[in-house]
Formats: C-alpha cells, structure tokens, sequence
C-alpha cells in the first residue's frame, strides 16, 4: 500500500460516518495542483547535480496552502501527495485558515556541502516561485531542512517578489521568525500526551516514555517530557536505540547528540535496535521518525499502552486495526503533531503584521488551541465510539467540506 493510498483509508472511514457523496470524496482528496520539476547544480566537484523537486497543493478552501519542504532520499510524489492530504486535515482539526501542501527534494542533505544545498534550495525556490506566497503557499521547515533553509527561501523569494517575510515560515528568529517556532512541534505532544493522560487519570512525572526518533520532533519532546518528571527509558534513530530502564539522563544525551550528531555512542545507557524499542513495555511509546513505522507485524508486537503520533503517517491502516482490536488508544498525528503548523499560523501573522510577540504569549496561545482542539476530538471520539483518528478526520472532513460549500464549486 502506498502512503496516499493509505491516508485515503483513513478519509474513507470519518468519510462513511459522514455519510459523505461520492463526488464530495473525490473534489477532497484531489490535490488542486502537482508541481515537478527538474533542479540542476553545480557541485562542489565542478560536476553537474541533478535533483527532482516536488509541490503537492492539496485544497486550499479554508486559506492559503501551508506545508513542509522535506530534503530525503525518500521523497517522491505519492509520498508529498500524501504528506499534503495530511497537513489539509491537520490545518482543519486545529481550526487555522490554511489548507494542506507538502514537497521538497529527493537528495540526501547529509551528503551535500552547506553551498550545495544553499544552491539547490535558491534553485528550487526559482523553479516554484511563482506558486508559493504568503497568500498563495507557505513552506516550513520538515525532516532534513531547518531555519536556514528556509532563510534562503526567504531572500530568494524576495528577489522576484520583494520583501515578504511571511512568504515562509520555520525562519530563524534573527531573520523575521517566531520565538518557540524550533521547539513548537515537540511542545505540541507533550500538551497532547499531558491531556490523554489526563482523562486516563495519570500525570507525565512518573509515566515511562520511549521515543523513535530523536531529531527536532523527538529531542524537544524528549526535553519537555523530562522536566515534568517523565521517565524518559528509550530513544532512537537511525543509528541504533539507547534504552535504560531507570530513565535516561536527557541532559547529557543532549550534549552528547549535539557533537556526534547521533544518539549512538552514548554511554548513559544500553545499545538496542529500533525494532526493540518499539516492543519494549512501556506506558506511553511516541513514534517521531519517518512514516509507515508501523505495521501489522510490529503492531502485534508493542507493548505500550498509549501511542502518540509525532511523526506523519507513522502507521499502516493495518496496525491501526491491531491497535484497536487489542484497546491501545493512538493520539493521532494530525493532533498530536500540530504544534509546529500551529505557531508557524503566529510567525505567519506577526509576519504580515511586522510585530513580535514574545514567547510566552506564543507558548500560551498554542497550549489554548492545542488543549482546545484535543478536547474537540477526544470528545468527539467518546460520544460517536470511534478511535480519535476517526474523530479528528470526522472534524477536519466537515470544517473542509463546510467551506468548500460556503465558498462554491
């Protein structure tokens, strides 16, 4: 199964109990635009780089596109048309005036040189530029690109277009950013993880964690989660797990990533594999890595008792079923993951605004709307007896659908 195939799956299901019609479905999981296009460098060798570029605008009837660029060797087609599906109902269930786009570059950006990858992206920017705007579509930082990424964006856009800062977000803060945007995602699941909790009648201090991933997504939440005393026993990336059962030392796995740039190597812990963290016993297990983590085999095999989605589309429908049928509730990915298209909607405001606010009001405003609209789902969720997956689809179909209405065909 595909990765597009596979979000349709989940439509189709919040779709049925909506009692969707046919052509409603097809003009909602229709992407509006596709863009491919070649991207041409020159190395650092004197060779010539020849890379493809993808743009996936998926719907666009509650406001502007918004998604993330992601520079992985992985990325094609089906996967951004994917990606893009998901940031349309992730901007609906949190109830922000954007619809969904993804995309990015097929290349490996650890093999690149800084100058390489600053000309494949002003490279990019000039074959797309035309389509993306502050009104039009707003890229973000995703998995392999960063703030200076997306400063580059930021000064390539402005040479066609003038000065417009809110043309992206994810920026550095010295560079036209928001304060709390770098952490925004990380601090998101741990607001949803504190809220399911919550209504399990459990606190974070003293629940056991572990994490599949530990880039931006996963080191934040890893840090949020330990300092309201969760017990943080495994993490992993693609060098390999470090587990220990009294709960790692955050704080000096932070200092030891910083340098080795992986998890691997640490000596505060015990070597493991990602597939032993993922079945390892644990209260709360947070998948933070690349998409189709689960499967049906692996599903089989956890032993958490609470999954949250950091990552997008980290489990196959199949999994899902497994994770139903055994009673392991899934905060899903297009909540719990939220918060950095959340604060990238404050720096895309202060933008256009040309004002500042200062963290803690970013911290404040996205702890109400992500508390808010966990709430939505999860009642939503209690009240129709369906997982909250279906729940969020369910809220973000009918806000989606609404406004295609409202708007006309």
């Amino acid at each position: 199964m595909q990765a597009f195939e596979a979000t349709n799956v989940y439509f189709d299901q919040a779709a049925r109990l909506l009692d969707l019609t046919g052509n409603m479905r097809t003009m909602m999981i229709t992407p509006d635009r596709e863009l491919r296009v070649e991207v041409a460098i020159e190395m650092d060798n004197g060779e010539i780089g020849n890379f493809i570029g993808y743009r996936i605008q998926h719907d666009n009837a509650r406001g502007p596109f918004k998604g993330g660029l992601r520079y992985h060797p992985h990325v094609d087609q089906d996967e951004s048309r994917a990606l893009a599906s998901l940031m349309t109902w992730k901007t609906a269930v949190v109830d922000l005036p954007y619809g969904g786009a993804k995309g990015g570059m097929n290349c490996d950006p650890a093999k690149l040189s800084r100058g390489e990858l600053e000309r494949l992206t002003r490279r990019f920017v000039q074959q797309i530029h035309d389509f993306i705007g502050p009104h039009k579509d707003i890229p973000a930082p995703d998995m392999g690109t960063d703030a200076q990424v997306m400063a580059w964006i930021l000064n390539e856009y402005s040479k066609y277009h003038g000065f417009h800062p809110a043309c992206v977000t994810g920026k550095p803060v010295e560079y036209h950013g928001s304060a709390g945007r770098e952490a925004a995602t990380g601090y998101g699941v741990m607001l949803c993880t504190r809220e399911m909790l919550k209504r399990q009648g459990q606190t974070i201090a003293g629940t056991t964690f572990t994490i599949q991933g530990y880039g931006n997504v996963g080191s934040f939440t890893a840090r949020f989660l330990h300092d309201l005393g969760g017990i943080i026993i495994g993490v992993s990336d693609a060098s390999g797990a470090i587990l220990r059962p009294e709960g790692l030392d955050i704080a000096a796995l932070e200092r030891h990533v910083t340098v080795a740039r992986r998890v691997a190597g640490f000596k505060g812990g015990e070597v493991g594999t990602n597939d032993q963290l993922l079945t390892m016993p644990v209260d709360v297990l947070i998948p933070a890595a690349l998409g189709g983590v689960f499967d049906k085999t692996i599903a089989e095999s956890v032993q958490a008792k609470l999954i949250v989605e950091a990552a997008n589309g980290p489990t196959w429908p199949e999994a899902d079923v497994v994770f139903t049928r055994r009673g392991i509730p899934v905060v899903p990915d297009i909540l719990a993951n939220a918060g950095g298209v959340i604060v990238s909607y404050f720096e895309w405001v202060q933008n256009l605004q040309h004002f500042r606010w200062p963290l803690e009001q970013v911290r404040r405003e996205q702890e109400t709307r992500q508390v808010e609209s966990f709430g939505k789902v999860y009642d939503l969720a209690q009240k129709k007896g369906v997982s909250m997956r279906t729940a969020a689809f369910m809220l973000a179909i009918n806000r989606v659908g609404r406004a295609r209405v409202l708007g006309g065909i």
